[in-house]
């Protein structure tokens, strides 16, 4: 059985005293959550704080985005390590965000999911296709692109470390969510490139995520697909009581 991620990513929001206060709300709701894996992604400035808030519980917490070199003149960039030394376990890579404004490349997520890997942080890879592509049926094309270019690169011990989120930009903060049966119809695609390239075995075991505009209201239609193997939400995951309903769905 693939155990549920549930992974919120709360992209430019919150200050670590709002960090504080989410998780004085979350915590008694979600914060003992067994029957899945809760992982919560604030900006780096918060990093501290949310590991510090998140202590006694299971909640995880992860960085957005990581740099690719160890240290070095790449201003702005975080790297592992620094995401390590603040407690964080898990690192977004390759969101449709990153993709669309700061000219995330599949070459560049290859290089951020090995050092994530590097550095003994799971990371949550990010695919997915525009509406153009989406509306002219190539999908599955752009799936396989991605997978080809920026995941297919691991080697197989590294790829049984990753997770896989399938987001189609589309949907990200639109309001427009791929019905359960399109989104598992993405999560196939990406489950037959997986067991193409490092086998059965690890096509089977890999846990694919789905996000674009989740809510709690599609979070059971969403999770009832036994291809989706968990979700990554946005706005939602901003307030507790809706994140922890997300959660225990």
């Amino acid at each position: 059985m693939r155990k549920p991620v549930m992974a919120g990513n709360w992209k430019m929001y919150k200050t670590p005293a709002e960090t504080a206060a989410f998780f004085e709300k979350f915590r008694p709701l979600a914060g003992q959550a067994e029957h899945c894996e809760v992982v919560i992604c604030p900006p780096f400035t918060n990093l501290a704080a949310a590991v510090e808030a998140a202590q006694g519980t299971r909640i995880r917490i992860g960085a957005q985005n990581i740099g690719w070199a160890k240290e070095g003149a790449f201003t702005g960039e975080i790297s592992g390590p620094m995401i390590v030394a603040s407690g964080a376990t898990y690192a977004i890579v390759g969101h449709s965000e990153r993709r669309q404004y700061f000219a995330e490349t599949d070459e560049t997520v290859l290089k951020r999911t090995q050092a994530a890997l590097e550095f003994g942080l799971t990371p949550i890879v990010c695919v997915g296709e525009r509406l153009e592509e989406f509306e002219s049926g190539h999908t599955e094309a752009v799936l396989v692109r991605q997978f080809q270019q920026g995941i297919a690169g691991l080697s197989e011990r590294q790829f049984a470390r990753i997770a896989i989120a399938y987001e189609p930009v589309w949907a990200i903060g639109t309001g427009k969510t791929a019905t359960p049966e399109i989104a598992a119809g993405a999560h196939r695609a990406i489950r037959a490139q997986a067991r193409a390239k490092f086998g059965k075995e690890a096509g089977e075991a890999i846990r694919i995520l789905y996000g674009g505009s989740v809510k709690p209201d599609n979070t059971r239609s969403l999770m009832a697909q036994p291809e989706i193997d968990g979700v990554l939400v946005g706005g939602a995951s901003l307030d507790a009581v809706s994140f922890a309903s997300i959660v225990n769905f």
